[in-house]
């Protein structure tokens, strides 16, 4: 794939260079940033008249849009939750000598630049323009979204005449007029109650309709010619929803007139009550320390991060410019700090998928908010499931299923399901076993042995009861089946025996005996509360022990595969090399109907179970598998190339796994897709440090111990990460020769490298 050429290499730093009028939209979803609990697209502050895709959204402020489908059927959910498109507090227009600025209507445009410092958490844009009467001005912006302080942000707007003396009015303000781009019946999502100004300070609270969030938008204005400070009262505008403080000032020519404005929002996602005082006193308080104050506080929060979580890649600037784009964004999106929040496919960047929770958190996001966040974040993400127990339990109860079967939904806000397309509402199940892997992976990773007797076993059991209910038994086979599915691969619809279906479905089952027995044996007193609570009794138990041990998993004994599904085989199995290059990507090319006869598979599925079980598979097992379905493989899915990467590392294929890895972590920056626009792709980026720790640096955990199996790409001379483990970060260190640990804390770690047995001490150099 070629670089976008408008996007220079960095190591810490997305930099744009030169105007791009067709890429704006593109470089608003690139150049996005957050906190955790909101972001914001790369908007310009001032009007632009050109094309723009305008979003600021509240981390857990969503709205249930009605559905919208052409045939209703039994079950669908009523709605699909969206995130809501917030009130837009960033605004500053502009007029110069009379003149509206607006960036598409200059005469010219130069030394046009943006930059996201990776390291230091700012988004930074500057340019010249000329006006239409040949005004020459300097503009530059700087903005961050406060990761010390969750409910503001800061900009800092500079413009200096250069050529002669302006008249510049500075229009400040917050608007409630915003919608959703992706509205089904283009309904208000919210209702604009009160409106405040005080000085330099306006607010305007607000409620979501249906859901009743209550967000009070505000802002804080400070101006300044050379940096001292200008104390003037605003002229006040308030037109229905939107509130406005302009300014007019007198500026020579090389002078630069100022305004930095805090923002942001009051949710009651975050407080039990909102008032205009409260808002204000917060934004005081920011304005009073100053801007650099609160850029330097970002800066050490920044650090921190990267402290925990920073990757080190030697010799390839692509690759390391990348990986800490991920990392960078994943930071943005979840914090992991409030178990009420996740991680949707876009983050804050865009508002497909509707920025709601899908399986990708635990089987993408999920490694990486563990390994380095620690054990906190990640519980979190397993309360946030646990929470929703009675959704899933309701959720599967509408689909006929009973005794407390739970079917965790394919995309949530609340619990309840909330995605409409049969093929993936009902019959895309293999999400429930991605919920219970995460619990599995948790205790594992953590030998922390309290969450499952305390929450984890209610939703083991949920799950268990809903695969015992959902297989049927095939007289002709004389095992358990399951009929009617879509695997991973959402190019296959109501197959039979999706090969990766029925096996996490019978692993399910097994982890979920195992942890039956143990609750039962070593936290009685947990194991009598949950078995009032769920009445679980020792025939289901028997029962699903005998589904476990008897279920159908599909295999091809001439090729020593296992079979995707039963009717794998009698498609014309052609590899991806065959299709022309003008019909990729399948999926906008072909119709419907052609691609489900087709053999191509939009991401890993069987080999997804590959991933997830790797020590249930010999390499052997694992490399004809691998040689069988990456061919057919069309990689039209956002989560696949991680996966593969992963695998072709295990198997030593270094440049396949290379390429792989390239195209997941570049997947955005490159724009490979050409749909950037609509938003990042942040549950892949998890996947990308995936590839990054569990590929080239080969480590995995088994029976509660890490160990590393290190296949550095041949274009690296050294690679290193971390991973925060029991309270203390472990460096790995990677290069040609040997691969090196680094421990802080104060307790030792035995580990396995490269088949060794090592014992790290603390502050001491491992080989």
């Amino acid at each position: 794939m070629k670089k976008d050429k408008h996007l220079k290499l960095h190591p810490w730093k997305i930099i744009e260079e030169g105007f791009h009028p067709t890429k704006v939209t593109s470089s608003e979803s690139l150049f996005s940033i957050g906190n955790g609990y909101m972001g914001q697209r790369a908007n310009f502050e001032e009007s632009f008249s050109g094309e723009t895709f305008r979003g600021s959204y509240i981390a857990g402020v969503y709205y249930p849009d009605r559905t919208r489908v052409g045939w209703w059927k039994i079950g669908y959910p009523d709605f699909f939750a969206k995130v809501l498109n917030s009130p837009n507090w960033i605004g500053i227009d502009i007029q110069i000598n009379n003149q509206d600025f607006d960036l598409n209507r200059c005469l010219k445009i130069e030394k046009f630049k943006r930059v996201l410092n990776l390291k230091e958490g700012f988004y930074l844009r500057s340019f010249e323009a000329v006006l239409k009467d040949k005004t020459r001005v300097f503009i530059e912006s700087k903005r961050f979204l406060s990761m010390a302080r969750k409910d503001i942000g800061m900009i800092k707007y500079k413009i200096k005449p250069l050529n002669k003396k302006c008249l510049i009015k500075l229009n400040s303000f917050i608007d409630g007029d915003v919608s959703n781009q992706d509205s089904n019946w283009n309904e208000q999502f919210w209702k604009h109650e009160e409106k405040e100004t005080k000085g330099n300070f306006a607010a305007l609270k607000s409620e979501t309709l249906k859901t009743f969030y209550k967000v009070c938008t505000f802002m804080h204005n400070q101006f300044f010619l050379n940096d001292k400070i200008l104390k003037e009262t605003p002229k006040i505008k308030i037109k229905k929803n939107k509130i406005s403080h302009t300014f007019s000032y007198s500026v020579d020519s090389n002078k630069t007139l100022s305004i930095v404005k805090c923002g942001g929002y009051v949710s009651s996602v975050r407080y039990s009550s909102i008032n205009f005082n409260k808002t204000y006193k917060l934004s005081k308080e920011a304005l009073d320390l100053g801007f650099d104050f609160l850029l330097n506080e970002q800066k050490n929060q920044w650090e921190k991060i990267w402290e925990n979580s920073d990757v080190t890649i030697n010799g390839d600037i692509k690759a390391q410019q990348a990986i800490r784009y991920n990392i960078f964004q994943l930071n943005q999106t979840y914090t992991g700090e409030d178990e009420k929040l996740n991680i949707g496919p876009k983050g804050f960047t865009g508002e497909k998928y509707g920025g709601g929770t899908y399986w990708d958190t635990e089987a993408f996001c999920f490694p990486f908010y563990l390994a380095t966040k620690g054990s906190l974040a990640a519980r979190n993400l397993l309360r946030y499931r646990y929470n929703h127990l009675d959704k899933a339990i309701e959720n599967a109860k509408k689909l006929g299923f009973s005794n407390g079967a739970a079917l965790y939904p394919m995309v949530t806000m609340n619990g309840e399901e909330c995605h409409n397309e049969w093929e993936i509402t009902f019959e895309e199940i293999h999400r429930n076993g991605a919920i219970a892997y995460a619990i599995f992976y948790y205790e594992n990773f953590t030998n922390d042995k309290s969450y499952i007797p305390k929450y984890g076993l209610e939703v083991l059991i949920g799950i268990s009861r809903f695969w015992e209910q959902r297989v049927s038994f095939s007289k002709e086979k004389n095992m358990y089946v399951i009929l009617g599915v879509t695997g991973p691969n959402e190019y296959e619809n109501n197959v039979n025996n999706n090969w990766y279906t029925n096996y996490i479905a019978k692993w399910c089952l097994n982890y979920s005996i195992i942890q039956v027995q143990n609750v039962r044996e070593k936290y009685k007193t947990d194991f009598q509360r949950i078995k009032k609570k769920t009445g679980l009794s020792e025939i289901e138990i028997n029962r699903w022990k005998e589904i476990y041990e008897n279920i159908y998993l599909p295999y091809d004994s001439k090729n020593e595969v296992f079979l995707q599904q039963d009717g794998f085989l009698d498609k014309e199995l052609r590899s991806v090399d065959e299709i022309p290059i003008n019909e990729r990507p399948i999926n906008q090319n072909w119709s419907w109907d052609k691609i489900l006869r087709s053999p191509y598979i939009k991401q890993a599925d069987l080999l997804q179970g590959f991933y997830f079980f790797e020590d249930d598979f010999t390499l052997e097992e694992l490399k004809r598998n691998f040689e069988f379905y990456e061919p057919l493989c069309v990689h039209e899915s956002s989560l696949s190339a991680s996966l593969h990467s992963i695998l072709a590392s295990k198997l030593d294929k270094k440049d396949k796994a290379y390429q792989f890895f390239l195209n997941a972590s570049r997947l955005d920056l490159d724009d490979y897709n050409k749909e950037v626009m609509e938003g990042l792709h942040i549950t892949s980026m998890g996947g990308a440090w995936m590839a990054i720790s569990k590929g080239f640096g080969g480590m995995k955990i088994k029976n509660k111990v890490f160990s590393f199996n290190p296949k550095l790409p041949s274009k690296w001379t050294s690679l290193s990460f971390k991973v925060n483990f029991d309270g203390s970060i472990l460096t790995v260190k990677i290069n040609k020769k040997e691969t090196t640990f680094e421990l802080t804390g104060d307790k030792s770690i035995n580990l396995i490298c490269s088949g060794k047995k090592i014992n790290v001490q603390p502050k001491k150099n491992i080989k």
